[in-house]
């Protein structure tokens, strides 16, 4: 590789030393395993934790298997209702805390807290919140004469009740991202705008959103990775064989199904490349579009 005479010798030395822990990392953590799961795809169990070459089976097999195709549409279904409230409630938010008011450190604390808490102790809490017998929503429901739902023993219920804990998890760390964004605007536009008599739509409109779309970018791309990436609140909030399952869970909950449950890691494995597919045509077509919307 040729080395550009801008910069110095020693200056690249100490710079990929500095950066040499975190691409060690990456390597054993992210770049090797995926290498691995892709040649594992082409093989099948043979017992005792032992795998054969299978070519191309598993990917047949993904074809014809309805339980792949209602994972899929069930993944498709929690990122297209999820990721526009997110996107959404993240930046209406992130305007709000913005502006001076009382309180201002208080609420931004407040609405990140949500990104600390583990995501399992989140799915928990949320989990008695929404049970149908004694949990505090469905008792809230009922002193106003509702009678609440069963929210994750009910098929055409539970994955709403995902999208809920998913978008109240993750408006806190978009908002902060799309708040740092905001802050660097300059207070000029709006002063100017208020000159010429804008009010405060006006303003989001011609000011806000359209110099706030370079993070705004970042945060669509971020959220829908993590949307389709879905599998915690899954995990932990909805029974192992409930009805509702089938109707809620995602490719990558049926890819810890048949590697860690079922023992078919070479199936498993086949799943999560097509996940991994799916995600890299969509985050390249959202590439490809930022130049139609986002400004620089």
């Amino acid at each position: 590789m040729k080395i550009s005479k801008k910069y110095r010798k020693d200056h690249i030395f100490w710079g990929w030393i500095f950066i040499f822990p975190t691409l060690i990392g990456l390597l054993f953590l992210n770049i090797f395993p995926a290498i691995q799961t892709v040649y594992l795809s082409f093989h099948k169990s043979a017992g005792f934790g032992k795998t054969k070459w299978a070519g191309l089976s598993n990917y047949k097999k993904i074809l014809s298997d309805g339980e792949v195709f209602q994972s899929l549409l069930n993944t498709l279904k929690y990122a297209g209702v999820s990721i526009p409230l997110i996107i959404i409630f993240s930046l209406f938010f992130a305007v709000l805390l913005n502006n001076k008011i009382k309180g201002l450190s208080f609420y931004r604390t407040l609405y990140f807290m949500p990104v600390v808490a583990t995501p399992s102790a989140v799915a928990m809490i949320w989990k008695w919140m929404f049970n149908s017998n004694f949990g505090i929503i469905n008792n809230l429901l009922a002193k106003i004469g509702i009678t609440g739902p069963t929210w994750l023993s009910d098929p055409n219920v539970a994955i709403y009740s995902v999208i809920i804990v998913g978008v109240w998890s993750a408006i806190g760390y978009n908002m902060v991202l799309l708040l740092a964004g905001l802050q660097e605007i300059p207070k000029s536009y709006y002063e100017a705008a208020d000159i010429d008599g804008g009010n405060a739509w006006k303003k989001f409109k011609h000011i806000t959103l359209p110099l706030v779309t370079p993070s705004l970018f970042f945060v669509v791309v971020t959220t829908v990775i993590s949307s389709f990436q879905v599998f915690d609140s899954i995990f932990m909030m909805i029974p192992e064989y409930s009805e509702a399952m089938i109707k809620t869970q995602s490719l990558a909950y049926l890819f810890y199904k048949y590697s860690f449950m079922l023992n078919d890691k070479g199936y498993g494995a086949a799943i999560v490349v097509v996940l991994l597919v799916i995600i890299l045509c969509v985050t390249f077509v959202q590439l490809k579009l930022q130049k139609k919307w986002v400004n620089y």
